[in-house]
């Protein structure tokens, strides 16, 4: 791909929104200072999804910008004809740019009969004709290989790392809500070159979770409990919980994707914490918002990894993988 100059690059580039977040979308098309294509995106009065591409994309690198957040299914829908309605017009390529992937907790069996809906949706967007995929900490890894397209599984652990930084905190400790975040929380660690706990953490049913115990220094520390998403806040009630009981001292919630699922809101509201540290990967409505909550955009790593992708250059610098 020939070199390209000033704004140049965005001659055969185009971005295109669904509904999920559009707010996101509108801010990372300011930051590369272009428009979104026109697109009539909504519903027959049957319900049904419907898509309209409103301008030429024939020979375009084409970036959809669609996080499958609640409501799920409505939004990995619109995602899917999107694509389908780009191939349609000749688009040159097609990268789903999807801040938050649905379905990601559901990546292994863990009875004899369920299905591994990850895996599903990830051939579902390869079949409508996607070549590339760009998302933001997974909440499996793994997932990655049920790729068989490039997957860009980027990080915001850096932004939540400069927002902490920032806040001077003296004394403190990285704490993961569960064993299986712990690379997160070390990772995390590592950059504010803080100590790390772990909580040992008791599901005995999908929608609760229970705080068994907490391995690590956390009395008279100042806590950062790190997760990739919050959904119905449970986790994060026993999370705060178990650090009161073994005395810790200011505690802050930060995660990438504030699914918010209900109760969850009342239950942030609740929460013995200073702050609670998220991204606009998910949007969250006027009601979701309270004053402990701060949100820190992903527009421009976003913004510069579309430009990077459409102009054939290397992302790695944007993935912080975990370590």
């Amino acid at each position: 791909m020939k070199a390209r100059n000033g704004d140049d690059f965005k001659e055969d580039l185009a971005l295109i929104s669904g509904n999920a977040n559009r707010g996101l979308s509108e801010e990372i098309a300011r930051v590369l200072g272009m428009p979104l294509a026109k697109a009539d995106i909504g519903r027959f009065p049957n319900g049904e999804s419907r898509v309209e591409i409103l301008e030429s994309v024939r020979g375009k690198n084409v970036f959809v910008i669609q996080p499958t957040c609640p409501p799920v299914n409505d939004n990995l829908m619109e995602l899917l004809l999107i694509i389908d309605a780009l191939k349609r017009s000749s688009a040159r390529s097609i990268t789903a740019v999807v801040p938050y992937f649905g379905y990601s907790k559901q990546d292994k069996k863990k009875t004899g009969r369920e299905p591994i809906s990850s895996r599903l949706v990830a051939d579902m967007l390869a079949t409508a004709g996607i070549q590339r995929i760009v998302t933001i900490d997974l909440h499996a890894p793994q997932i990655e290989g049920f790729f068989n397209i490039p997957v860009d599984n980027l990080s915001a652990l850096s932004l939540i790392a400069d927002y902490v930084r920032e806040k001077k905190i003296q004394d403190l400790v990285i704490v993961t809500p569960d064993a299986g975040g712990a690379k997160r929380a070390r990772s995390l660690a590592n950059m504010l070159e803080a100590r790390l706990a772990i909580i040992d953490k008791y599901r005995g049913h999908y929608k609760e979770a229970t705080a068994m115990n907490v391995v690590g220094k956390v009395k008279d520390l100042n806590a950062v409990i790190v997760d990739d998403f919050i959904d119905t806040g449970s986790s994060i009630v026993e999370a705060v919980r178990a650090l009161r009981n073994h005395e810790a001292k200011k505690i802050y919630v930060a995660c990438t994707h504030p699914i918010n699922t209900e109760p969850a809101t009342e239950r942030l509201k609740e929460l013995e914490c200073e702050e609670i540290i998220v991204t606009d990967t998910v949007p969250l409505r006027d009601e979701q918002k309270f004053d402990k909550i701060r949100v820190l955009s992903v527009a421009g790593m976003l913004a510069e990894t579309i430009k990077k992708i459409h102009l054939g250059e290397s992302v790695a610098h944007l993935f912080h993988h975990y370590k």
